[in-house]
């Protein structure tokens, strides 16, 4: 491959590239393929920011807990435990 890359060279790569996918998709479909991929992208990259939001809330979450709380509610659940 990089023979064939050091041969026929990068810009030629890039337009014959270009050439199959119009022989492809046709001039006429490619705004439509187009658009979809520019859809797909900014459908990706809400899916990212939803997901760096919910991690950002779970992590305020388990800041705001208190730590004394939590050993108490602890003890407690281990002292039912010992009675049962």
């Amino acid at each position: 491959m990089k023979l064939l890359l050091f041969v026929i060279g990068t810009e030629w790569i890039i337009v014959l590239v270009v050439a199959a996918i119009l022989l492809l998709f046709g001039g006429s479909k490619l705004p439509q393929l187009a658009k979809a991929l520019g859809q797909s992208k900014k459908a990706f990259k809400e899916g990212l920011d939803e997901g760096e939001r919910e991690a950002s809330d779970s992590r305020a979450k388990l800041n705001s807990v208190d730590d004394e709380e939590l050993f108490e509610e602890a003890r407690r659940r281990a002292q039912q435990k010992k009675i049962e």
